[in-house]
């Protein structure tokens, strides 16, 4: 009999920074990515899956993320919402730095289902962190968000850089699925699988 993942979610760095401050995620549109982030913590509630939220801060100086900002504050569509631990961080994986990993292990948690923003950064450093430590990992793709870049190298826009992230994490590092997929995985006991680089690369140069 095939095991059921022992899941948790990880909520990472929902703050109204990125809402309504000076890092306003543009891709996907934020009120589905809040929408789902929602769904997802009403869900795990609903199946007994312990749910972690994660916050940045910084020093009280910063300009971005300040300790006692406004800005700096969780969202209130996930400050409202139960959750079972709130992990304060200061860098990009929520596993750094943190008690996190220890307070999984602790109650034998196999499996991280990871959203929030965002997905080029805190998403993507922790899902490596925690492939790299040993966990399956899961990441919802339209609960997660990026923001556009411009800088001495180039440009890219928000949607390119969470396409791309996305697709790079589907080859081994997380399973990268949608909310309704993931919902739908709950429900069927379904275990939802990465890709890997191999076949994600043979299958770009058969497509040329």
């Amino acid at each position: 009999m095939r095991q059921l993942p022992k899941r948790a979610l990880i909520v990472i760095d929902v703050q109204n920074e990125y809402v309504s401050g000076k890092l306003r995620i543009e891709y996907p549109e934020m009120n589905l990515s809040l929408g789902n982030i929602a769904r997802a913590m009403d869900a795990a509630q609903a199946a007994g899956i312990p749910v972690v939220v994660v916050q940045h801060l910084a020093a009280a100086s910063s300009p971005l993320f300040a300790r006692g900002s406004q800005a700096a504050e969780l969202h209130p569509l996930v400050a409202e919402r139960p959750r079972d631990l709130l992990v304060e961080k200061q860098q990009a994986s929520a596993l750094s730095g943190t008690g996190l990993g220890a307070w999984l292990r602790e109650r034998g948690i196999d499996t991280l289902t990871v959203v929030g923003y965002m997905t080029h950064n805190c998403d993507d450093s922790t899902v490596r962190q925690a492939h790299h430590e040993g966990w399956k990992v899961e990441l919802l793709h339209d609960a997660a968000g990026s923001l556009p870049y411009a800088n001495a190298l180039g440009a890219a826009s928000a949607e390119e850089i969470h396409r791309v992230f996305t697709v790079v994490m589907h080859t081994g590092f997380a399973a990268v699925l949608g909310t309704e997929q993931w919902l739908a995985a709950l429900a069927s006991g379904e275990v939802p699988q990465a890709d890997n680089i191999y076949l994600s690369n043979q299958r770009a140069i058969r497509a040329r």
